[in-house]
């Protein structure tokens, strides 16, 4: 099995942990702030390793177009993260989550139309199937308990966060061309650092640093650590893979996340949800067909 195989499957664990992590740590903490204290955390998580490995003497080998990609991507990542624990602190994670992993129609369009890569009709069933599976996991029922106001609140910001999230993937294909891996991923992690924290400045959060608990201390430090393994791991398998294929097994954090939320967040998984997730895992699936 090639390496870079191996590492988006890690990427996938890693995404499915920090889901449920996030969750917990940002409770009666404003989603603003507690995504810029995370990306402080991993930014030097990941910096950390560049320095352990010694990447950092190529940084005046960075072209210019390298450089902008990785800004575009890093500005891209960080939407999509305030969108996504937005979305997560108003909603439940299983049913946010499979929007969000929704991301992957998007970009695998998008690699056909601007990278080139192949589409075959097991792409397009995948993502037909895909399609429905969502639909199935997110359709409200008699027993959901939430308003229609709640709704459409964490749904918007869930649909923000997937498209997004498909930039990012993009344009992080193109960055990590032609640069070490894990130091791509730093320079791009400053660039999502900048743009939380500008976020935070610009919207003033009615909470403040001092007003986080020890608790929610642990849970973002433990959520930005799982998270920067997520991204190396990520942006290992896309400079190496084709897009198309390692985005895909990337949003296999979705069966991850699906058990964490049972198992620890006691969120109800109903029999719909369940034959939903088992859909967007055939459709995800269907796309890796071409290896």
């Amino acid at each position: 099995m090639e390496s870079w195989l191996l590492f988006a499957f890690a990427s996938a664990i890693f995404a499915g942990l920090t889901a449920t992590l996030i969750k917990i740590g940002v409770k009666d903490v404003d989603s603003n702030l507690a995504t810029a204290l995370r990306t402080v955390v991993v930014m030097i998580f990941i910096w950390s390793f560049v320095f352990i490995i010694g990447s950092q003497n190529t940084i005046s080998d960075v072209s210019s177009k390298t450089f902008l990609f990785l800004m575009l991507s890093g500005l891209a990542t960080g939407a999509s993260w305030l969108c996504y624990i937005k979305a997560i602190q108003i909603g439940n994670i299983s049913k946010v989550t499979p929007i969000d992993k929704s991301s992957t129609v998007l970009t695998v369009i998008l690699a056909f139309l601007l990278l080139g890569e192949s589409m075959t009709l097991f792409t397009v069933i995948g993502i037909t199937v895909m399609i429905a599976g969502t639909y199935l996991t997110i359709k409200k029922t008699a027993d959901d308990k939430e308003s229609n106001a709640t709704r459409k609140s964490w749904f918007f910001y869930a649909c923000l966060s997937a498209i997004f999230a498909a930039m990012t993937a993009i344009l992080g294909k193109v960055g990590i061309e032609n640069i070490e891996s894990n130091l791509g991923t730093a320079i791009r992690t400053v660039f999502v650092l900048l743009m939380a924290w500008l976020v935070v400045f610009i919207k003033r959060p009615s909470h403040s640093v001092k007003d986080v608990t020890k608790h929610n201390w642990l849970f973002i430090i433990l959520s930005g650590i799982a998270t920067g393994l997520s991204w190396m791991c990520f942006y290992y398998a896309l400079q190496n893979g084709p897009v198309g294929i390692v985005v895909p097994i990337d949003k296999l954090s979705i069966v991850f996340t699906f058990m964490f939320a049972y198992f620890i967040q006691k969120e109800k998984i109903s029999l719909r949800m369940l034959i939903g997730l088992v859909l967007i895992v055939i459709g995800t699936l269907s796309l890796l067909v071409v290896i």
